[in-house]
């Protein structure tokens, strides 16, 4: 009887295998944080400029371009130290240093978030669907002026 011939030894490469599934997992992990990081960050933060006139009094200037919201909110009221200043902020990842006021709370995980603000006893919460001003709702209007008066409740 004939020996049969010696068959090679069938590489079923594990090895490559495995490298073959870790390529896939780095192509779609690369794919997916991409799109996700691209959908949070894509309508921008929200804008404020902390503005205050020749005597003092503040005021905020609040917008979102990509919402298309402009608005602005005044202090008459109220002073603060630094006349004639004109600083923008934006919200993109946590702030805490201001011109003037609180930062209670930033939510910048899908921006534009929501922003939250104690500024001379009120707070100003500003939301992508309405602004709301010591618990009192105002929708957006482009161009509007929000006159804040009184002192606000220190407490809250």
């Amino acid at each position: 009887m004939s020996q049969p011939p010696d068959i090679p030894a069938r590489h079923d490469g594990l090895l490559r295998h495995l490298a073959v599934a870790a390529v896939l997992a780095v192509v779609f992990y690369c794919a997916g944080f991409s799109w996700i990081e691209h959908r949070r960050v894509a309508q921008g933060p929200w804008e404020i400029a902390f503005i205050s006139d020749g005597a003092g009094r503040p005021s905020l200037r609040i917008s979102q371009p990509a919402l298309r919201i402009s608005e602005r909110l005044s202090f008459p009221d109220d002073r603060v130290a630094r006349a004639n200043l004109a600083e923008l902020v934006k919200f993109r990842e946590a702030t805490t240093n201001l011109p003037f006021g609180e930062m209670l709370l930033q939510d910048p995980l899908y921006l534009p978030g929501t922003v939250t603000l104690r500024l001379f006893g009120h707070r100003i919460q500003v939301l992508p669907r309405t602004l709301v001003v010591d618990q009192q709702e105002h929708a957006w209007k482009a161009g509007e002026e929000i006159v804040v008066r009184g002192a606000g409740n220190k407490g809250q």
